[in-house]
C-alpha cells in the first residue's frame, strides 16, 4: 500500500514502408519494421513480432529494460520537459505553474544539492538520535509515515472492500528494505547474492552519515536481523491475492489483542486517523510480530533502523554519494542498470510522483484531443459488447451467476484520457531551496489528502493516475477502468495514423480488454457490481472457475524466466487471466470492425495478423536478466516476453491467423488450453 499512488528514439527504425490501400504515402509501418522473419510465428511469437527492433536496440546503460514503454515515455518526457522549463522561466507569484517551476528548479540545482549533502534530513536525524524508549521510537515512526518514510509497517486510506461507499484505514505488512519477504529467505544464487549485498549497502549509508566502518557494519547486521524478523511473519505475494484472508476489520480499541504493547490509538491519531473507530488489518500475524520486535529489540537498533530508512527513502533526492549508493543497490544489483539515468529524467519521475496530476492539466491541453478521446471511448463500448456476447455463450457458468456477471459488466465505469475534475494542489508547498524537502512536503500533502477522506463520502470521480501515465488500472471498489491518455501513445505516430487492426491489438486487447477482465479475474471476480467484496458466485461455478484458471497457473509454472528460476503462475494469475481475457475479447470486438471485415492487407499482413502483432507491440520490451529475476520475486506481472507467448497458445484466432500447426512450439492441443472466458 502506498499513499502516493509508475523525440522518438531511432526514428529510422519506425518509418519503414507501409503500403496501405488507402494511402501509399504514409509513414513507414512499425509492425513490419519490427519483424524478425528468421523466427517463425509458431516458434516464438514475441521474437517474431519484436525481434527486428530488439536486435537493433540494445538496452541503454542507464536502463534496466528497454522497449515500447520507454519509447512512449521518451516522447512524454520531451513534452513534460518543455512544460517544466517554460514554467521555471515564468515569474508567477502563485498557482500550479509556480509550483511546477519551483519543483523543477530545486531538482535541477545540483550545486545546491551537493552543497547541502544530508542537511535536509538533519532535523529528523536529530530527533531519532534523541529517542529514549520503544514508545518514543513508535511515535517517531508514525511521524515519519506522515512525510513518506513508511517504517515498520505500511498503511493508508482506501475504500472499505466490503462497503465501497465508505473510506477505511488499512494497515498492511511492510517495513522492509528489500522488495519483499522472499528476498530474506530464497536460496537461489541471485537471491543469496542480493541478500549478502544488502547489509553492505546499509553499512555504506551509515558510513556516509559519519559512522566508522566497523560500527557501520555492526549496525547494518542488526538492521538486517530486525528486518528478517519482520519478514518471517510477512505473507508471500500469492497469499496477498486473497481479499478475504487479507481483510480483518477491528475496532481501534481492540488492536491491543494483537499488539498488546503498542498504543495504537495514540499512534494512529498522530498519523492523522480520525472519524473512524475501526481499521482493516491485512495480516494480523505481522502486527503480532511487530509488537515483539518493538518490545524486545535494543533501543539503539530501533533507532538505527529508523535512521537508515529515513536516509534510504530520500537518498535519490540528496547529494551524489547518497544517490549513487541507492542506485548501486536498487537499480544496479537488483535490476541490472549500468549507470544512472540523466538527472532531468529523474527529476521528472520525482515530480510525477509528487504532483503528476498538476502536470497533467497542462499536458492534456496540448497532447490529447477530443477526437482521440472519442475513439477510445468507443473502443471500450465495443469491448464491453463483445464481452457480453461471450459471457452469454458460456457453457460452464450457471444462469444465476451469469446474470450477476452481466450486471457487473454493464456497471463498469470507464474513465478515458483525463479526469473531468482535477485535484487542487494549491496547498502543496514547493520551493527552490531543497529537492529533498520538496519531496517531504509533497508526501505530507498526500498524507493529509488521504487522511482527510476518512468520514467523508467516497469520491468516485477521482483518478489515481495522471493523464500522461503509460499505464492503466481497474479499481474493484469502484468497478471502474481508468485509461490515461499516455497509455494510447504509439511512439512517432499521431493517433489518426494508426489502423484499427494495430489499435485493437495494441490498445483494445492489451489495455481495455485487459483491465475489464480484471473485474473477473481470480481476485476481481470476488467484488460485486457495486464494488463490494461479496461472493456472488454459486459454489459450483466458483469451483469450475478455479479449475479452469488452474490450467493457466500450471502453464506459467512450467515456464523458465531466467537461469533456473521458473515463473510463479499463482502469483501472476490475475495478470495472466487479464492478458488472456483481453486477447480473446479484443479479437472478438475487432472481428466486428470494417477493417477486419474488408480484409485489406497492409504491408502484406492481413488484419488478423496485424491485430496479434499489435498486441505483441504492446509488450515490445527487452529486460536485463537481473530485472527479470527481480520481477519474478517481487511482481505479480510476468516478464514481457511471457505476456505474449504465454496467453497466445490459448487463443483460437492466433492459430488461424498464422497457420499454427501441432509441430510448432507454441501449439497447444485444444484439451490443454484454458477455456474460461
Amino acid at each position: 500500500m502506498n499513499k502516493l499512488l509508475f523525440t522518438v528514439l531511432g526514428a529510422s527504425l519506425f518509418f519503414t514502408c507501409c503500403q496501405s490501400p488507402e494511402n501509399k504515402n504514409v509513414k513507414m509501418d512499425i509492425l513490419k519494421n519490427n519483424l524478425d522473419t528468421t523466427v517463425a510465428p509458431g516458434e516464438d511469437f514475441f521474437s517474431y513480432g519484436n525481434g527486428g527492433w530488439v536486435k537493433q536496440n540494445p538496452i541503454p546503460a542507464d536502463e534496466t529494460s528497454w522497449g515500447i514503454g520507454q519509447l512512449v515515455q521518451r516522447e512524454l518526457y520531451d513534452r513534460l520537459l518543455h512544460i517544466n522549463e517554460a514554467a521555471m522561466k515564468k515569474d508567477e507569484k502563485s498557482g500550479t505553474t509556480k509550483q511546477i517551476g519551483d519543483f523543477w528548479a530545486a531538482g535541477m540545482d545540483t550545486v545546491n544539492i551537493e552543497k547541502q549533502g544530508i542537511t535536509p534530513l538533519q532535523a529528523e536525524l536529530d530527533k531519532i538520535n534523541a529517542l529514549q524508549n520503544a514508545k518514543d521510537v513508535m511515535m517517531q515512526a508514525v511521524h515519519m509515515h506522515g512525510y513518506g518514510a513508511n517504517v515498520f509497517f505500511d498503511e493508508g486510506v482506501q475504500q472499505d472492500e466490503k462497503n465501497s461507499d465508505a473510506y477505511a484505514y488499512h494497515m498492511q505488512q511492510g517495513g522492509l528494505g528489500m522488495p519483499n519477504r522472499d528476498y530474506y529467505f530464497e536460496t537461489d544464487a541471485r537471491s543469496v547474492k542480493i541478500r549478502e549485498a544488502y547489509p553492505v549497502y546499509v553499512a555504506t549509508i551509515f558510513k556516509l552519515m559519519g559512522v566508522d566502518s566497523a560500527t557501520a557494519k555492526t549496525k547494518a547486521a542488526a538492521v538486517m536481523a530486525l528486518e528478517t524478523k519482520l519478514a518471517e511473519k510477512s505473507r508471500k505475494l500469492e497469499d496477498l491475492r486473497d481479499p478475504y484472508k487479507n481483510y480483518n476489520k477491528m475496532a481501534i480499541a481492540k488492536l491491543k489483542t494483537i499488539s498488546p504493547n503498542i498504543e495504537w490509538p495514540l499512534y494512529l491519531k498522530e498519523i492523522g486517523v480520525a472519524h473512524v473507530d475501526s481499521v482493516i488489518i491485512g495480516q494480523p500475524e505481522f502486527y503480532k510480530q511487530l509488537d515483539v520486535v518493538l518490545t524486545t529489540e535494543n533501543i539503539q537498533v530501533l533507532k538505527d533502523y529508523l535512521a537508515f530508512h529515513l536516509v534510504r527513502t530520500f537518498s535519490p533526492y540528496l547529494s551524489k554519494p547518497y544517490a549513487d549508493a541507492n542506485f548501486n543497490f536498487y537499480s544496479g544489483l537488483l535490476r541490472g542498470a549500468k549507470e544512472q539515468r540523466p538527472r532531468w529524467k529523474r527529476v521528472l519521475d520525482a515530480e510525477e510522483h509528487a504532483m503528476g496530476e498538476a502536470l497533467g492539466q497542462l499536458f492534456v491541453k496540448e497532447y490529447f484531443n477530443e477526437k482521440a478521446k472519442k475513439r477510445y471511448e468507443d473502443i471500450v463500448e465495443n469491448i464491453r459488447a463483445a464481452y457480453k456476447e461471450r459471457m452469454e455463450k458460456l457453457d460452464w457458468m450457471s444462469s444465476e451467476t451469469k446474470q450477476k456477471a452481466l450486471h457487473k459488466l454493464a456497471a463498469i465505469t470507464k474513465k478515458v484520457g483525463y479526469p473531468d475534475k482535477w485535484k487542487d494542489f494549491s496547498a502543496m508547498k514547493t520551493g527552490r531551496a531543497s529537492f529533498a524537502t520538496n519531496m517531504m512536503q509533497a508526501n505530507m500533502w498526500w498524507n493529509n489528502y488521504y487522511m482527510s477522506k476518512l468520514g467523508k463520502p467516497v469520491d468516485r470521480s477521482e483518478w489515481d493516475m495522471s493523464p500522461q501515465t503509460y499505464n492503466a488500472y481497474y479499481n474493484p471498489s469502484n468497478n471502474e477502468i481508468v485509461l490515461p491518455a499516455g497509455m494510447f501513445t504509439v511512439p512517432g505516430y499521431k493517433d489518426e495514423e494508426l489502423d484499427d487492426a494495430l489499435v485493437y491489438g495494441y490498445a483494445a486487447a492489451s489495455t481495455v480488454g485487459h483491465e475489464i477482465t480484471h473485474g473477473f479475474d481470480d481476485e476481481g471476480r470476488q467484488y460485486d457490481e457495486h464494488g463490494n467484496l461479496s461472493n456472488w458466485w454459486t459454489k459450483k461455478d466458483e469451483e469450475e472457475f478455479n479449475k479452469r484458471a488452474d490450467v493457466l497457473v500450471k502453464q506459467f509454472n512450467n515456464m523458465v524466466a531466467v537461469d533456473t528460476i521458473h515463473l510463479r503462475g499463482k502469483q501472476s494469475l490475475g495478470e495472466n487471466l487479464a492478458d488472456l481475457g483481453g486477447l480473446l475479447i479484443g479479437y472478438d470486438a475487432f472481428m466486428k470492425t470494417d477493417c477486419y471485415k474488408k480484409g485489406d492487407k497492409i504491408s502484406g499482413m492481413t488484419p488478423a495478423q496485424r491485430f496479434f502483432l499489435g498486441y505483441a507491440l504492446s509488450w515490445m520490451i527487452e529486460i536485463r536478466p537481473e530485472q527479470i529475476a527481480n520481477q519474478v520475486h517481487s511482481d505479480v506481472h510476468a516478464p514481457a516476453k511471457f505476456r505474449v507467448n504465454g496467453p497466445l497458445p490459448n487463443v483460437p484466432g492466433f492459430y488461424e491467423a498464422f497457420g499454427i500447426k501441432p509441430a510448432d512450439k507454441m501449439y497447444l492441443a485444444d484439451t490443454a488450453r484454458v477455456h474460461l472466458w
